[in-house]
């Protein structure tokens, strides 16, 4: 499908997000360098990474070598907590491993472990981002009043909430937070918590033709919630990208939320 066609969330500093991303995760080595160009030649703009993925080589590389422009294809990458104090150093080894001059997004991978680092790590993503290094910054796994932390202390909003998500953690009350603050959901682990073999979601598939994993992706980009799906196989690359041929009725996105609610 064409990249231009593709639905997108906007970040502060005028940033567009792709609401479907490619996640890396265990993808390493020469599989996640041909996962992740599979992925860009399957129509994915939008690659997630982490230093702690240790793919960061791998996944520059494949984006390199894709043949497509630079400023179209979005690549995150996220900052492991235990690298308080050496933010500046981290995010430069990215870009080195990366072989990019900045990032588009730049996370804290998981809240530092002691909760007095927190707003420090905070203020030098914050820096990072205002010399260039990264368009964006954010966090992930953040809870709501560890948002608001960063929030009171710096009026400097995260861009992005990277947390688990899928039908079944569906929690509207979480969800409704988020958007209040101008924070971006971005879900990771959409099939691991999934039964795709639930009922209503083979329901929903069959009257749309899809998949089941297709109706979960589709229902996080109908709720502009940013979504990574991985994987290695490159059917299921393309097949998870081919999700912009149908959309959900109101009716299926509110059974679907349901299953987080039962």
């Amino acid at each position: 499908m064409d990249h231009e066609d593709q639905p997108t969330v906007l970040l502060p500093g005028d940033v567009r997000m792709p609401l479907l991303g490619f996640g890396t995760w265990q993808a390493t080595g020469r599989a996640g360098y041909d996962a992740v160009l599979a992925a860009l030649d399957a129509g994915y703009r939008h690659v997630d990474t982490a230093t702690m993925y240790g793919n960061e080589k791998e996944v520059g590389r494949a984006v390199r070598e894709s043949g497509l422009r630079r400023e179209d294809v979005f690549v995150t990458t996220k900052l492991p907590p235990e690298r308080v104090g050496r933010e500046r150093e981290t995010i430069e080894e990215s870009l080195a491993a990366l072989g990019l001059d900045q990032v588009d997004l730049w996370l804290v991978h998981w809240p530092p472990a002691d909760p007095t680092d927190t707003i420090p790590v905070w203020r030098e993503m914050l820096a990072a981002r205002d010399e260039g290094l990264a368009r964006a910054v954010g966090v992930s796994n953040f809870g709501t009043a560890q948002l608001d932390e960063l929030i009171q202390a710096t009026g400097e909003i995260p861009a992005v909430n990277q947390i688990r998500w899928s039908p079944s953690l569906y929690d509207g009350r979480r969800h409704q937070e988020h958007r209040e603050r101008g924070v971006v959901l971005e879900g990771y682990s959409p099939f691991k918590t999934s039964d795709l073999a639930d009922p209503v979601l083979a329901r929903i598939a069959a009257a749309h033709d899809v998949s089941p994993a297709q109706v979960v992706l589709r229902w996080h980009v109908d709720h502009e919630i940013v979504v990574i799906p991985k994987s290695v196989t490159p059917d299921r690359i393309r097949t998870n990208a081919d999700i912009f041929r149908f959309a959900l009725t109101a009716d299926e996105m509110r059974e679907i939320d349901a299953l987080g609610n039962p």
